[in-house]
């Protein structure tokens, strides 16, 4: 267990901001994890109750080795806990916009994309995909749509994190997939966690939601960094045209409007990236 009465001092930020402090995707980051046991970890995680909460260690491979735990368990890779750790680790060390974050899916380098502003993007290991194994009219009864609202070659898509990917054909078949009428449990990623990442997408811009369970129901995120590079990868598996730019929309029915930038070089490299706030700082003494 952690050292009794010790203090540990975190930052809020918010990720993929989309033009205020209280938009995007909120995050705890623990600035020095060490002395901290797996069970306090997750306890602090649960005690936040955020999405995800990250918790930073020293690395002889990277800039830093970070820790993912949502309030349930651990997590290999995500979007916003990687662009916001990448920021406060920046900001720790006093660093150049440069860093690499030693994760349990590898190391990820993250950079800002321009120096006058807090825009980071990280690079997404290579994806892979497979197919659904679900039949169409069975999957849109998951989801609560009508057959014709699925679109071309839903895939599970790993990227980091494994996560169903599926186009639908209209803004509006998005909007009709809320999370009350979602039906997750048959859905099982390769480590048994349900999720679904719906979109349309116009060409230009897509608009998303993204589902997952907890607490014994099923949530929405309000933004999705790691199902945004898992995009790249469902683009990637479409042998679609590159190199390819997507601005992304998510999380307007949360309450939590956000944005996202997604970019997939001619190399078939993914690149997701955001705008980044800091809200709060803080500790915990336990």
């Amino acid at each position: 267990m952690a050292d009794a009465f010790a203090n540990h001092a975190f930052r809020i930020v918010n990720v993929f901001t989309a033009g205020g402090a209280l938009s995007g995707n909120p995050l705890c980051v623990f600035e020095d994890a060490r002395g901290l046991d797996d069970k306090t970890l997750q306890g602090l995680a649960r005690q936040f109750n955020l999405s995800e909460t990250t918790f930073i260690l020293p690395s002889d491979k990277a800039t830093a080795r970070v820790r993912i735990f949502t309030p349930a368990y651990e997590m290999p890779f995500a979007g916003h806990p990687t662009l916001g750790t990448a920021f406060v680790v920046n900001a720790l060390q006093q660093g150049n916009g440069e860093v690499t974050l030693e994760m349990k899916a590898g190391v990820i380098p993250v950079r800002r994309v321009d120096a006058g502003t807090q825009r980071w993007q990280l690079k997404a290991n290579a994806p892979s995909w497979r197919e659904t194994g679900v039949a169409g009219p069975d999957l849109a009864r998951m989801l609560g749509l009508n057959e014709d609202d699925i679109g071309a070659a839903p895939r599970w898509v790993n990227a980091g994190k494994e996560q169903l990917v599926v186009p639908v054909t209209s803004r509006a078949a998005v909007d009709r997939c809320s999370a009350g009428n979602v039906r997750l449990g048959a859905l099982k990623s390769i480590d048994g966690h349900s999720m679904a990442y719906v979109f349309h997408d116009d060409g230009r811009e897509v608009y998303a939601r993204f589902f997952f369970p907890g607490n014994g129901a099923v949530l929405e995120d309000p933004a999705t960094g790691s199902a945004c590079a898992n995009l790249g990868g469902w683009f990637l598996a479409q042998s679609a045209a590159l190199p390819l730019s997507r601005n992304v929309s998510q999380g307007s029915h949360v309450g939590r409007p956000s944005k996202l930038f997604l970019d997939v070089d001619a190399s078939g490299s993914v690149q997701v990236a955001g705008d980044i706030i800091e809200l709060a700082r803080g500790s915990v003494t336990i």
